[in-house]
């Protein structure tokens, strides 16, 4: 099987390397490499997961001319963009003649996914060759309606957790509440700041950990953030790390969860999102909102813990029980984490992968 792919090589696309889509293209590039598949990535713009990378070929440019160069010099099968349509026809200008995929990880809020979906239709249907998203069933649905012609791929995010996984250190003193993101609306930090004020009424050593990427903040929720974290008297209790390099990460989250706490994923809406497939991997539970693409990995009282976006009573609830009850942490920590050995493996990914390599 190997020997078909021996020289494919991929390219994969988006705007900045930051966050989750920093670590899953790292992820699936060292991947498909013992497959035989040569992938690289290219980033318009500087981002702060630079300072990530291992040894994977990284281009930032936005400029014509070098991805002219880059794009032949490459000699792609195939090129992965995830969100940025718009570079179908410019690829295509700048000389690109193989394959191209539409991937969609998530746009925010549905309404958004619709309409920028709804934007993309004429240049989507004139140069994608196929689709894929995570099993995000909110786009497959929109996929499903707008481009019914175009193949349709849909695979969970891969995840490695064998390197990326629990680390021995010191236990905290206090339980830890911790939150990952953007400063802006739809990760929705404000529900967070609330679950975190409430819970110190039941548990006053609490603290709170915010792990965010302030180049990609929204200056007036920064603002609004200050303001809040004040008004609701919760600034001794608050920790916020900027751009924690993603090898950290698995410290931090082993910390969380040896600490008697919980990741708290507050979203309106995910796609596939990879900061609670690390958690899980860390043996640190996840408290989040059932949003669309979390569902594939948090099952309610199995691997994880649900609450209705917007109640933050139930958050409460649901996580005092995750701190209170010893024997259903437990349970969800390993169950979270056989989960991912299962159903997210990197070599589940690449055998999806090179399946949808051979059909387009």
């Amino acid at each position: 099987m190997e020997e078909e792919h021996d020289d494919m090589n991929v390219l994969f696309v988006f705007y900045v390397p930051s966050g989750g889509m920093d670590t899953l293209n790292r992820l699936r590039c060292k991947a498909l490499k013992k497959y035989g598949i040569h992938a690289s990535c290219l980033y318009y713009y500087w981002g702060a997961g630079v300072q990530n990378n291992d040894e994977i070929p990284m281009y930032i440019t936005n400029n014509d001319d070098e991805i002219r160069v880059i794009l032949a010099a490459g000699n792609y099968d195939m090129i992965v963009v995830t969100t940025d349509h718009t570079s179908f026809p410019r690829f295509r200008a700048l000389g690109y003649q193989g394959k191209l995929v539409l991937e969609i990880q998530g746009y925010g809020s549905k309404e958004n996914a619709r309409k920028q979906l709804m934007d993309a239709v004429p240049i989507v249907n004139a140069y994608a060759d196929g689709l894929l998203n995570p099993c995000t069933p909110h786009i497959a649905a929109i996929f499903q309606e707008l481009f019914p012609h175009i193949p349709q791929f849909h695979f969970p995010n891969c995840f490695d957790s064998e390197s990326f996984t629990y680390r021995y250190g010191a236990v905290p003193d206090h339980p830890i509440i911790a939150w990952l993101g953007r400063m802006e609306d739809n990760k929705n930090w404000r529900e967070f700041l609330h679950i975190g004020y409430q819970l110190s009424y039941y548990v006053p050593t609490i603290e709170l950990w915010m792990f965010e990427d302030p180049n990609l903040a929204d200056p007036t929720e920064r603002q609004q953030f200050e303001l809040m974290v004040d008004n609701l008297n919760l600034r001794s209790r608050l920790s916020l790390r900027s751009n924690v390099p993603n090898a950290q990460m698995q410290y931090f989250y082993s910390m969380i969860g040896d600490s008697g706490g919980f990741m708290c994923s507050t979203s309106k809406v995910e796609g596939g999102p990879l900061s609670v497939l690390e958690a899980m991997s860390c043996l640190c539970p996840v408290l989040a909102t059932h949003s669309d693409g979390v569902a594939l990995c948090i099952r309610h009282n199995e691997t994880g813990k649900n609450y209705a976006l917007g109640n933050v009573a139930q958050a409460v609830q649901e996580g005092l029980e995750l701190m209170q009850n010893g024997v259903l942490r437990e349970s969800i920590r390993l169950n979270a984490l056989r989960l991912l050995q299962t159903e997210f493996n990197p070599h589940l990914y690449c055998l999806s992968f090179i399946g949808m390599l051979n059909q387009l």
